[in-house]
């Protein structure tokens, strides 16, 4: 699959609908209690893009948009308005958001990650395709200057320090960070006289691997 590195308009994104998914297996014993099983490490994201348009100018660049992408043939960008920061939504980015991984005196590439706390549980997201420009570094509670002790490839989201972090010392990092989708349809339905009215096309979007 090609992924183009370009983000879907973040003014038509505004206001779409959609989140995580998670996909559980259930299966019911003859005592009535469950066994639960899931196949994914990881949720996957879907989103309707139709709710965020407002003119026929967004249709329109919807449009060019999709017929770029070749409907479902190419990814892109997404940036999901409702989680794309290191941080809460209401703070800044800092470099001592998200710990990303512990020096061993030899390793100097860390995968930019997000941890979720919820009741004492923790699930650890990777974070392929950062925001250039928004990515900050610390090593052992020091902030560490980007193109001076380290580079981030915004295509995978990894980091690469210039001199590997010391034994045990702890790597943070913050970071905007966009979500790799795909159109989930090849078709795309729009009626002018029901969107004049009021009337949304649907627009799947739907969260890839790579």
């Amino acid at each position: 699959m090609a992924f183009h590195d370009i983000r879907f308009p973040a003014n038509l994104s505004f206001g779409s609908v959609g989140g995580p998914e998670r996909r559980t297996e259930i299966v019911t014993l003859s005592n009535g209690f469950e066994e639960r099983n899931s196949p994914w490490a990881h949720s996957r994201r879907r989103y309707d893009a139709g709710v965020g348009l407002r003119s026929l100018d967004d249709v329109a660049r919807l449009l060019a948009f999709f017929e770029a992408r070749g409907g479902q043939l190419h990814g892109f960008r997404w940036k999901d308005w409702g989680d794309f920061k290191s941080c809460a939504p209401s703070r800044n980015v800092d470099y001592e958001d998200q710990l990303i991984g512990h020096g061993d005196g030899v390793t100097r590439v860390f995968q930019l990650s997000k941890t979720y706390r919820s009741g004492g549980v923790d699930y650890t997201r990777p974070i392929l395709k950062p925001v250039a420009g928004t990515v900050k570094a610390g090593v052992q509670g020091a902030y560490q200057a980007e193109a001076v002790d380290w580079e981030v490839d915004t295509a995978t989201g990894l980091v690469t320090f210039y001199d590997a972090p010391g034994e045990g010392a702890p790597i943070t990092a913050g970071f905007e960070f966009d979500v790799p989708v795909r159109f989930d349809a090849d078709a795309i339905s729009v009626s002018i006289q029901s969107f004049q009215a009021g009337e949304m096309p649907q627009v799947p979007i739907v969260e890839v691997r790579i």
